[in-house]
């Protein structure tokens, strides 16, 4: 080839045909490496430097790479939350149809169905742990399970009402799962120690459910997330259980709406505890004093009252029964109990102050003034 192009042309041809390949430049030439040649004292060294424009691959590569690396990531925390949307969702509307269930027992009277427990459903459903301000429990219930299982929804179709974003809708779903779970651990400590013996299975069902949610709902934050919403938490918490003590330290003056249309013959009550000698000498204190309790022979939180004394101790207080002769829809209440004005029980009446509710020996005695070595070791 070299003595092709060196050679003088002996035709138009030839001569034409070395001009062309003189101007056409080998392939690999385009894409050979530029090569920097470096001075040393020790002599010269040789360093291969690639171009400006192959150095750029690599990193653009990389960043390529994170990019899909980010946006896998994203992918799979969305399908994450979905999936805690919908079984919130699910879980939520289980709770809903029981508690709807619930309701329209309560409402009309009805007897419910106690798979496991005989009877004790009934009871429980029928005491007066069963309301709150006069709300069936049951109709609270429904609406929070309805809630969580709306707001579940909602979060899974990206469709949140009221402009809320999907963070503030977290939240909020957390915040009512907290509240129903605290109001489960409440109620099942009520009825471990208030319904001794009973077993509710409706009961342990929407525990079971509400505790079902709030780990779910937890379980779909980060650790880092967690810790900004302990306080979130710990406030609900507290609400509910400061709302539920306040709603049933007292009971109201007459039954409950599911006994209110029926007639109730008096029956006498009977504590079962002994009495301490603590109990004991503040009972014949108040007595001395002229302190009375103001109950009825239904309210469970009156035969609670009288089993903090214990049977020896009761007896010696001086209790006033507000509807000696039973209850029946139109009884009114005893003169005695109309006098003082009585709106709950049971009602304490000490030197002229009135105490509402169950109340601690130690809180009855200082009301009462009554003083006892005892006493400091119950501050």
């Amino acid at each position: 080839m070299a003595r092709l192009l060196n050679a003088p042309p002996s035709s138009p041809f030839l001569s034409n045909l070395a001009a062309s390949l003189r101007l056409i430049p080998p392939p690999f030439a385009r894409r050979s490496l530029q090569f920097k040649v470096k001075s040393s004292s020790s002599g010269e060294s040789r360093e291969p430097q690639p171009e400006a424009g192959a150095s750029s691959l690599p990193s653009s590569a990389t960043a390529d790479a994170d990019a899909d690396a980010d946006a896998d990531a994203g992918a799979a925390s969305s399908s994450s939350s979905g999936l805690t949307y919908k079984l919130c969702a699910g879980i939520g509307g289980a709770g809903f149809c029981e508690t709807a269930y619930l309701t329209y027992l309560k409402l009309t009277n009805s007897d419910a169905f106690c798979p496991i427990g005989g009877g004790s459903c009934g009871d429980v459903l029928n005491s007066d742990y069963a309301s709150v301000f006069g709300i069936p429990l049951p109709l609270i219930g429904m609406i929070a399970y309805g809630t969580v299982a709306a707001l579940g929804l909602r979060l899974s179709g990206k469709d949140l009402p009221f402009g809320l974003g999907e963070s503030n809708g977290r939240l909020v779903l957390l915040g009512i799962t907290t509240s129903m779970a605290t109001a489960s651990a409440y109620f099942l400590y009520l009825l471990s120690t208030k319904f001794s013996g009973a077993s509710c299975s409706y009961c342990l069902l929407s525990a079971f459910l509400s505790f079902s949610l709030v780990f779910i709902t937890i379980k779909d934050f980060g650790f880092e997330e967690i810790q900004k919403t302990m306080v979130l938490q710990l406030c609900m918490a507290s609400l509910v259980v400061i709302t539920l003590s306040t709603a049933y330290s007292t009971s109201q003056s007459i039954p409950s709406s599911s006994l209110a249309g029926t007639e109730i013959p008096f029956f006498a009550t009977e504590v079962t505890t002994p009495s301490s000698t603590f109990a004991v000498s503040l009972a014949r204190h108040l007595h001395s004093i002229g302190a009375k309790m103001y109950g009825a022979f239904w309210c469970s939180h009156c035969l609670e009252q009288k089993q903090m004394f214990g049977r020896e101790a009761a007896k010696i207080l001086d209790y006033v029964e507000c509807f000696p002769d039973g209850y029946k829809k139109g009884t009114k209440i005893a003169k005695q109990c109309a006098d003082v004005g009585i709106e709950g029980f049971p009602t304490w009446l000490i030197n002229g102050e009135v105490l509402s509710g169950e109340q601690e020996l130690s809180e009855l005695a200082r009301a009462s003034g009554f003083e006892s070595n005892e006493l400091s070791g119950l501050s």
